[in-house]
Parts: C-alpha cells; sequence; structure tokens
C-alpha cells in the first residue's frame, strides 16, 4: 500500500444490502409495480425471496414492454404467451387480497376459446377483493372490431373501488354497478354501448366516456344520481342520455373533429323539426320512463343538458368543423337576479367552438332558459350573435 493512503473498509452489511433490510410488506408493495412475469422471477434471488410474489398487493397481466394504453393491438402481447402463466400465478395465489390488477394483451380471432378463459381470470380477482381494475383487452382482425365482450353477469364486489375499461363491449349487465357500494371511479375509453340501454351505479363519483360509441336507433340512459365530475369526448352515433345528477360540481363536454354523430334531423337544419315520431330529434328509446313523454322523447327536448344543468362548471366544446384552435368563446353565468328555472347550482357555463351556428344556438336558447347570461369573446373577425346578448 503507497504510503499515506489508507486502507479502505468494507461497506456494511447493511448498505450492501438495502433491500434485504425492509420489511416483506414493503418489498411486496415494490414488487407490485413490475410486470407480474418479472416480479415472480425475483424467486430465485434468495431464500427469503421465493414466496414474497405470492402476497404482493397488485398484479400487471401484461408485457414488460408493452406501451402505455391506449395503443395499436399489435404492440401488445397475445394472451396466448401468457395463458400458461396466469394459470399458474392464480392458483398458486389463491385468494390472496389484491389492490390493483391490470390486463393489458391482445386476445386475436384466432383465439375465441381463450374468450372464457380471460373473463374466469377477471372473475377471480374481483373475489380476491380487488380495488383497482383495469382491463384493456382488444381483439385484432375480429369481424366485429377490435372489443372484447366482457362476460354478461353484473360486477359484484364490495371492495372496487375504480373500473377502468378500455375496447370493451358492454351490455346492461355489466353496467349495472349496483352490486358495487363503493364504486366511485369509472373510466371507459373507445367503449362498445350498441347492446346497452342503461348504466346504473349510485355510488360512481367520477365518470369519464372518452371515444365510446352507441346504437344507431337507441340511446343510453346513464343513470348516475350522486355524480361530482363528468368527462364526455367524442362520443359517436347516438349521444347518451344524461339523467339527474344533483350534486355535479364539473362537467366537460367535447366533440372532436372524427367525431360522428347521428343526432342530427334531416328535416331542419336547427336539429328540432317539432315532429315527435322524428327518430333524428330527441327520440329516447332506454330511458326513465318517468323523464318522458308517452312517445318516448324526453320532457325537455335535451339528452345532454338536463343532467348537465346541475353542474357549477360546465364546459361545452365543439371541434367537429375547426379543431382545437377554436374561434369563439361563450362564457355563462347564473343571472343572481333570478332564481333558476331547473338548477340552483349551475353557475358557470363556457362554449367554445368554430362558429355560432344554429345548433350552438340551440343550445344557448336553452341554457338562457336556467337564467345564464352570456358573455362574448369576438376573436377572428368573428361578429357578436344578436341571438345571445343578454
Amino acid at each position: 500500500m503507497p504510503p499515506g493512503q489508507e486502507a479502505k473498509r468494507p461497506a456494511p452489511a447493511i448498505a450492501r444490502d438495502l433491500l434485504g433490510a425492509l420489511p416483506d410488506a414493503l418489498l411486496q408493495h415494490i414488487l407490485s409495480f413490475l410486470p407480474t412475469q418479472q416480479a415472480v422471477r425475483t424467486c430465485v434471488l434468495a431464500r427469503r425471496w421465493q414466496h414474497l410474489w405470492e402476497d404482493m398487493t397488485g398484479l400487471r397481466i401484461r408485457a414488460a414492454n408493452s406501451p402505455e394504453v391506449p395503443c395499436a393491438p399489435e404492440e401488445l402481447t397475445l394472451v396466448g404467451d401468457l395463458r400458461e402463466f396466469v394459470d399458474h400465478l392464480l392458483l398458486l395465489r389463491g385468494r390472496s387480497p389484491i389492490d390493483t390488477c391490470e390486463f393489458m394483451f391482445n386476445v386475436p380471432v384466432t383465439c375465441e376459446d381463450d374468450v372464457p378463459h380471460v373473463n374466469l381470470w377477471i372473475r377471480h380477482v374481483i373475489r380476491c377483493n380487488v380495488r383497482v381494475l383495469k382491463l384493456s383487452i382488444t381483439r385484432e382482425d375480429h369481424d366485429l372490431g377490435l372489443y372484447f365482450s366482457v362476460s354478461a353477469l353484473p360486477i359484484i364486489s364490495r371492495h372496487l373501488r375504480r373500473l377502468e375499461l378500455y375496447d370493451t363491449r358492454l351490455n346492461d349487465s355489466i353496467l349495472n354497478f349496483s352490486g358495487c357500494p363503493v364504486l366511485e371511479e369509472l373510466e371507459i375509453y373507445n367503449g362498445n354501448f350498441v347492446h346497452s340501454t342503461k348504466m346504473l351505479s349510485k355510488s360512481v363519483k367520477h365518470l369519464s366516456l372518452l371515444d365510446c360509441s352507441a346504437s344507431e336507433q337507441l340511446r343510453t340512459y346513464i343513470d348516475v344520481p350522486n355524480l361530482l365530475s363528468l368527462r364526455l369526448e367524442d362520443p359517436s352515433d347516438r349521444t347518451p342520455v344524461l339523467g339527474s345528477m344533483p350534486s355535479l360540481v364539473s362537467a366537460f363536454v367535447r366533440y372532436g373533429p372524427q367525431t360522428w354523430s347521428d343526432d342530427r334531423c334531416y328535416n331542419s337544419e336547427s336539429g328540432d323539426c317539432d315532429d315527435d315520431q322524428c327518430q333524428g330529434c330527441y327520440t329516447v328509446k332506454g330511458a326513465n320512463s318517468d323523464d318522458c313523454n308517452n312517445n318516448g322523447t324526453t320532457k325537455n327536448k335535451s339528452v345532454l343538458l338536463r343532467g348537465l344543468s346541475e353542474a357549477e362548471s360546465l364546459v361545452l366544446i365543439d371541434e367537429c368543423q375547426a379543431g382545437p384552435e377554436y374561434k369563439v368563446k361563450i362564457k355563462g353565468i347564473h343571472s343572481a337576479m333570478e332564481a333558476s328555472t331547473i338548477s340552483e347550482n349551475l353557475t358557470v357555463v363556457e362554449v367554445e367552438c368554430d362558429m355560432v351556428d344554429e345548433r350552438v344556438l340551440e343550445v344557448l336558447n336553452f341554457l338562457r332558459t336556467l337564467n345564464i347570461c352570456f358573455s362574448y369573446e369576438e376573436q377572428k373577425g368573428q361578429a357578436e350573435p344578436e341571438s345571445i346578448t343578454s
């Protein structure tokens, strides 16, 4: 050893094995953030790690290099590559509680037999008292599109608090959440509501419906009376009917440039030809009979605004013509001089669109019945329309 240099002391044992000093519960929590296949491989690290993975609080059934959703089906791992692993995983874990579970893979048309098998996986984790469940399962090259059909049985869980559904074919049974009394957050991306007439929940407080499609003949009735926040973006075909939401605080509704809506009347440019039998106006099948006339039309002639009028803050965006760079912004504030005809909660309304046409005026005229006074921001040479001045 050269003169003047001190010998390096070996690092203390606890510094060399910081992970080993952590309690099992914390290690299992850390493992829960890994794709489950990688987490299980830690069983070869040491004797202590052999069974740690069995009681992980989270399962992420996905490939190690899977992208974040939403993504293309070809970017996902195939269910056939996971089937044997998941079968053994769930068998060895038994009924150990699960906090978070994520399924993210592709079930191609050649794997039709795996559909009921995957549904059994989903039912198993629900029985394990899962609190957060995320299903991102697609059907590449399937004749009926990318949608995965969840078992036509209602979800019953006293522990499920958050549910995320991606590329899912929905039905009335799966949308009946009366058996989930603590479910508070529901997010559906690219959901197919073609065979769904009603969504029911008394516990959901935050609802997001993004890029969802519906039937051309009927609407889905959204019955979530205790909702606090709603996000509705780019609905296709028939716009859903919103029931009464007296606790609603904030609502965001956007129609993007790729949105295709069947909510159009070919007899009138304004969207209401005053024909109660016109399917293109306001016909509402599947809605609560108390909210409809004898012929099925809504009494207040609005499928969205009846529920949205309860909100304290409401944003309506129409990007169908010009994209996100809107030219017109209209802000409405509830008049304190007069009582609202429908709701005392609606205080702020913002409408952003490319131009004020007859469709926008229909919305504004309805909101004026709620004693909303509008202020107009002129942009890019747009003239102020006389119909919305207060």
